[in-house]
C-alpha cells in the first residue's frame, strides 16, 4: 500500500484558519495515496515566542525544562489540524513524537535520532487513519523528552518516510518550489522544476532556508524523494523534485564541501549511557532485556 508524507511548516499553520485548508489538502491527499503521514511544525512564530518566555523567567534555563516547553509548540499544531481533518468527516489522530517512536540521543536542544519505532503509527494506518506527528521532538533512550534542534521537523518527516517505506516526503512552503535565490527578495531567481540533492545542499550552504540540510543528507542516503511545494492554491507551479542526478546547472559554491555535520541514524553519534553506536535499520529487532526493548514497551 502506498504512503505519503507530507510535512507542513509553521507558515503554513499560522493562524487557526489555515488548519481548515491544510486539512482540505490533506484529505484531497488521501484520494491518492492508501496511507498518509502529515508531520506540523509549531504555528508562526510560537517557537520563537516559547523561547523568550523561556528566556524572561530564567536566562539559562535549565535544557531538560527548555525542551519540555519548546516542544509544546508542535503539540498545538498536531491536535489542531486533527481537529480540522475530523471537521472534514475524516479519522485523523495525532501523535507526539515520543507517542512516534522516535527515540533520540540524549543532548537536549540538539538531540540526533538513532531509532525510529512506529508502531502505534502503523496501527492508525491499518484502522484507515490519517496519522498526524509532531515533528522537532523525540525521546532518549532514558525517556527525556528531547527536541531536534532548528529544521528538526524537516528531519522528523524524512526519518518517518524512511521507517515507513513512504513513497516521498512532500514539504509545502510559502514559495512554489526550490529557486537559485529567495524569490521574496529576488523576482529573478530561477526556479527548479527537478534538483539534486547536492544541488540543493550547495543552495542551502548559501544561506536559502529551503530544507534543513540534515534532512536533506538524511534523503540522499536513503533514495527517499523530496518534493517541494507551495500550501496555497493557484500557485501555478507543480514544485520541484528532489532527488539523485537531476542537476540542473546550479553555480558551485567556492570551496565548497558536501559535509555531513549532522548524521542522524549514524554510527559517530555520542549516544546515551555510553553507547558507542547505533545504525538505522527500520524493523530491528531489539535485544531482550535491553534499554532499547524498554524504550519499546513504553512506547506501545
Amino acid at each position: 500500500m502506498t504512503t505519503i508524507v507530507m510535512k507542513f511548516g509553521g507558515a503554513s499553520l499560522a493562524t487557526a484558519a489555515q488548519f481548515d485548508a491544510i486539512a482540505s489538502l490533506v484529505v484531497r491527499k488521501r484520494q491518492e495515496y492508501a496511507n498518509v503521514v502529515t508531520v506540523v511544525s509549531a504555528m508562526g512564530t510560537t517557537t520563537d515566542q516559547l523561547i523568550g518566555l523561556a528566556k524572561e523567567v530564567h536566562p539559562e534555563p535549565p535544557q531538560r525544562e527548555y525542551d519540555m516547553l519548546l516542544s509544546v509548540g508542535e503539540r498545538i499544531s498536531m491536535a489542531l489540524l486533527a481537529m480540522a481533518i475530523h471537521k472534514k468527516n475524516h479519522k485523523a489522530v495525532s501523535f507526539t513524537g515520543s507517542q512516534s517512536g522516535i527515540i533520540t540521543t540524549c543532548d537536549h536542544t540538539e538531540a540526533k535520532i538513532i531509532d525510529v519505532r512506529p508502531h502505534r503509527l502503523l496501527k492508525s494506518l491499518e484502522s484507515d487513519h490519517i496519522v498526524i506527528v509532531a515533528g522537532f521532538q523525540g525521546v532518549s533512550r532514558d525517556g527525556e523528552i528531547t527536541t531536534l534542534g532548528r529544521g528538526g521537523s524537516d528531519t522528523t518527516a524524512v526519518a518517518l518516510a524512511i521507517a515507513l517505506g513512504a513513497e516521498k516526503v512532500e514539504f509545502y512552503k510559502d514559495v512554489p518550489g526550490v529557486f537559485s535565490d529567495d524569490p521574496k527578495t529576488t523576482p529573478e531567481a530561477k526556479s527548479y522544476d527537478r534538483i539534486s540533492y547536492d544541488d540543493v545542499l550547495k543552495i542551502t550552504a548559501k544561506g536559502a532556508k529551503i530544507l534543513h540540510e540534515r534532512s536533506v543528507l538524511l534523503a540522499k542516503r536513503h533514495g527517499i524523494p523530496l518534493h517541494v511545494l507551495s500550501f496555497k492554491e493557484n500557485e501555478g507551479h507543480s514544485g520541484t523534485l528532489i532527488e539523485h542526478e537531476h542537476s540542473q546547472a546550479v553555480e558551485p559554491l567556492a570551496k565548497f564541501a558536501l559535509e555531513a555535520k549532522f548524521d542522524d541514524f549514524g554510527d559517530s553519534q555520542k549516544f546515551c549511557n555510553s553507547d558507542k553506536s547505533a545504525d538505522f535499520a527500520p524493523n530491528r529487532n531489539i535485544a531482550r532485556g535491553s534499554e532499547g526493548e524498554k524504550i519499546y514497551e513504553m512506547l506501545t
